[in-house]
């Protein structure tokens, strides 16, 4: 699943797949340490992360604040962890606001990660709950497939150093 497999589950549901070829152990840690998250969440070229705040707990809130750095416009998301299981599960509230904080667009989602062993690789499978079929839509229409294949290809490098 190189590149990564974005499938509609249903009219407010996406799941994306992708296989790295390291353990769950080693997939783990992009994931969730907030200096390796800087490195590979970053989106396409032209975008920044300059701000990556993690409290990696149940209960603990995150914040990724994203920077088109041409238009300007960035794309705040904030969040909780709702469950966390080491090697095998993560389940999080994401808000995503688009835009300035008067006139900004804010869209809440449900993401659940699900890290599995298979032989010597991992696949982390991301399911994206969406609050409509338009939001669903909407997203998918950003290409956002394309975008988190990115970041994917930097956890690659990042798991080869």
């Amino acid at each position: 699943m190189k590149p990564a497999v974005v499938i509609s589950l249903s009219e407010t549901k996406v799941e994306v797949i992708r296989k790295f070829d390291s353990s769950v152990e080693s997939v783990w840690k992009p994931f969730t340490n907030t200096s390796l998250v800087s490195q590979w969440m970053l989106g396409p070229p032209g975008w920044s992360m300059p701000i990556c705040e993690i409290d990696f707990r149940i209960g603990g809130i995150y914040r990724n604040v994203f920077r088109n750095e041409v238009e300007g416009l960035e794309i705040d998301i904030t969040g909780a962890f709702r469950k966390i299981a080491t090697h095998q599960k993560i389940v999080q509230d994401e808000q995503h606001k688009i835009g300035s904080s008067k006139g900004g667009i804010t869209k809440s989602t449900v993401v659940t990660l699900t890290f599995e062993p298979v032989g010597e690789s991992t696949n982390v499978r991301t399911l994206i709950e969406y609050g409509s079929k338009k939001e669903r839509d909407e997203a998918l229409a950003t290409g956002m497939g394309d975008a988190m294949e990115m970041g994917y290809c930097r956890i690659d490098e990042l798991l080869s150093n």
